[in-house]
């Protein structure tokens, strides 16, 4: 698993070190606020207490300043934890930072991707182009199944 310290919020910080020894699913997602977004991140805080059962932390990164995080948490109760990656760097380094197309314009962006990282720091499943209705139902079946 790459590397990474990325503010969690304006008071706190979120690192790849923290998840050492316990399993995580590290997703991430466009942009805080959006219709699919929003609806993943209250999924994952719905099912926060199986994934817990289940030894597995939630992380979700985006390119959003941790002050919109703060916003996005308080806005709909979220129970998880979001980093914030500007610099791009954590994005680019899971492979999450690409182009894309619309409309038949062309641009960088994050392609929603979910990754579920063993206790032992590999990643041991990941989920491209990821359609937000049922993932993660999915997601914790594999966290669950992963020893």
């Amino acid at each position: 698993m790459p590397q990474f310290n990325l503010d969690a919020d304006s008071a706190s910080r979120i690192t790849s070190d923290d998840l050492k020894g316990q399993k995580a699913v590290i997703y991430f997602y466009p942009k805080d606020d959006t219709p699919g977004c929003t609806k993943e991140a209250i999924a994952f805080t719905k099912f926060k207490p199986e994934f817990e059962a289940a030894g597995t932390r939630i992380v979700g990164i985006s390119a959003d300043p941790a002050q919109k995080h703060d916003k996005f948490i308080a806005k709909h109760g979220l129970d998880i934890t979001l980093g914030s990656d500007p610099e791009l760097d954590t994005l680019k380094a899971f492979g999450v930072w690409v182009q894309k197309a619309m409309y038949g314009r062309k641009y960088f962006g994050i392609e929603r991707s979910t990754f579920l990282v063993g206790a032992d720091g590999k990643i041991a499943r990941v989920w491209r182009k990821v359609k937000v209705s049922g993932h993660v139902e999915d997601v914790l079946k594999a966290a669950e199944a992963l020893d």
